[in-house]
């Protein structure tokens, strides 16, 4: 099965993953790694064993109430829309501006389309 990347890239969702970044020239590796089965005994293990390990970088991950300071004060809308290609941009999620705002997460995204 092919993946499709179009034109040689990596499809926007993946970027920042730890396939994309670590076999950023290997689109077969990131194929694989993507349709490859997996058995479900195996991946509880995973599961189990992935709860059992703290994770290194879980205070680098942005903050609800850093989101929300972000937001304070926003006099129109021009400002908030460029607030919130920023915070995409610094590592906020659509799902968590979009809670944070009051907006779905798909005008959450066409803004960010829009405007970033």
């Amino acid at each position: 099965m092919h993946f499709g990347f179009k034109f040689g890239k990596i499809p926007l969702c993946l970027k920042d993953s730890y396939i994309a970044q670590n076999y950023q020239n290997d689109k077969d590796t990131i194929e694989a790694f993507l349709y490859s089965k997996i058995d479900s005994s195996v991946l509880q293990r995973l599961k189990r064993g992935a709860s059992l390990v703290e994770a290194p970088n879980i205070d680098k991950r942005p903050k609800e109430e850093d989101l929300k300071a972000i937001f304070e004060n926003i006099t129109d809308i021009k400002e908030r829309n460029s607030k919130i290609v920023q915070a995409y941009k610094d590592g906020f999620s659509q799902h968590m501006m979009a809670k944070v705002l009051g907006l779905s997460q798909s005008t959450v995204s066409g803004i960010i389309k829009r405007y970033g």
